[in-house]
């Protein structure tokens, strides 16, 4: 039985980074974050210094749901954005204003916010990681 979902953001070596501005964008609690130097040590595969910051597992709490993030490895292939797209509902016009706004410092906006059939206050927007959200209003006259 399938309890939930989340999504599992994927990082190139800013994790950390994004851990920061993911709690502050949208009011997240971090409940952990684990850097591959916090990994078991293992003699026949040491752990290179260029990876030891880097997020191997972090995990936030947005409201009810859980947001997951790690870095590449070193060396591996990333591929920007494209691979997540995150879907938000927040239960006022202003707060889905407030986190719009703040995802989209450094980023793009791909459909402003503005009223749509479904939602009282709908947009998209590709933040400076890559990684595209959909803010959607739920208020209690659209339910």
């Amino acid at each position: 039985m399938v309890l939930g979902i989340y999504p599992y953001l994927v990082m190139n070596g800013n994790g950390q980074e994004a851990v920061k501005f993911y709690e502050k964008a949208l009011d997240a609690k971090v409940i952990g974050v684990q850097t591959f130097g916090e990994m078991p040590g293992n003699p026949e595969f040491p752990t290179p210094i260029e990876a030891i910051d880097r997020v191997m597992n972090a995990h936030l709490k947005v409201g009810d749901n859980d947001l997951m993030l790690s870095d590449t490895f070193p060396g591996q292939p990333y591929q920007i954005g494209s691979q997540v797209t995150v879907a938000i509902t927040i239960d006022s016009v202003e707060k889905s204003k407030e986190v719009f706004e703040k995802l989209k410092e450094g980023g793009q906006v791909g459909m402003p916010l503005q009223e749509t059939f479904w939602s009282p206050s709908y947009g998209q927007v590709t933040d400076k990681f890559g990684v595209t959200w959909q803010i959607s209003t739920q208020s209690a006259d659209n339910e």
